[in-house]
């Protein structure tokens, strides 16, 4: 027996976790001091307001989670005598692994019959989502932890994230993508293509000026990368900009057919404070990220 966990980072909602099981762990960011806990503090996500606040000149900050939060998740689980699998977010982008390492060391000398598994999505947001579904799909077949972690050492790598934002500032600032120039391409109107390589960071790779060839390349990037691309899920996720969202989409199913499985998912506000409003990515089933 076994109980799924997943983090808010992951772009997952609580209709999709119910769906699959899976249990929550909030990842916050704070406001003017405030800090807040997705879908702790909150149960619907207004992501259209909360990227009119980034409009406006606010600019959240994001922090890692104790390890006492960290029990709290994890405690009653074992305690009553389950296993976890969490799946989680790219370790490579946060400190907030170690402190979680730190509570699983304590959790199992207490519960020491029990067992953590952890599977490291190596990516943020819709990256992590199809993952996290794929994953999901697999716990309701019946599947063990064993499968999955085995499942997971080659195709955690063979799903593929491109996305850009209009407003590189969020990404200056927060310093977590190599390769960006982030003033010069907010000023002329440069959109750096920026993917999660299979270390799990974000890496601009290239650029395209406008948004119309920035659009292009994400689906140049599909073609030419995807790899059974309709046996497996699609998300396009968004930072408030569905309109672009659903473009794509409806570009995708012009090239692999209506049938194609699809979703449209805004990015979480924890991922989206660096991020900023306005941006567009893709993940899908790749030969290699």
């Amino acid at each position: 027996m076994y109980t799924l966990f997943t983090d808010t980072d992951t772009d997952i909602t609580p209709e999709i976790a119910k769906k699959y099981g899976y249990h929550l762990i909030s990842m916050p960011y704070s406001v003017n001091g405030k800090t807040v806990y997705p879908y702790e503090d909150f149960e619907t996500y207004d992501y259209h307001s909360f990227y009119d606040m980034l409009r406006s000149g606010v600019l959240p900050t994001t922090s890692a989670i104790s390890a006492e939060k960290y029990k709290n998740y994890f405690e009653p689980v074992l305690a009553a005598g389950s296993d976890i699998l969490y799946v989680h977010f790219s370790a490579a982008m946060t400190m907030t692994f170690d402190v979680m390492r730190k509570a699983v060391k304590e959790l199992l000398e207490k519960y020491p019959e029990r067992h953590i598994y952890t599977v490291d999505t190596k990516g943020i947001t819709i990256i992590s989502l199809n993952i996290v579904e794929e994953i999901g799909d697999m716990y309701l077949a019946g599947k063990t932890p064993e499968d999955i972690l085995e499942w997971a050492k080659t195709e955690v790598d063979k799903f593929a994230i491109y996305f850009f934002a209009d407003d590189l500032k969020f990404f200056r600032r927060s310093g977590r993508v190599s390769g960006l120039a982030a003033t010069m391409g907010t000023l002329i109107g440069i959109r750096p293509i920026i993917y999660m390589n299979t270390e799990g960071k974000m890496v601009s790779i290239g650029k395209e000026k406008g948004r119309a060839k920035a659009i292009d390349r994400l689906i140049e990037y599909v073609d030419e990368l995807g790899d059974n691309v309709k046996d497996h899920r699609v998300i396009v996720g968004h930072t408030d900009a569905l309109e672009i969202a659903e473009e794509i989409a409806e570009m995708l199913r012009e090239k692999y057919g209506e049938d194609l499985r699809i979703q449209i998912i805004p990015t979480n506000p924890t991922a989206g404070s660096h991020c900023g409003p306005n941006g567009v990515g893709v993940t899908f089933h790749a030969v290699h990220r």
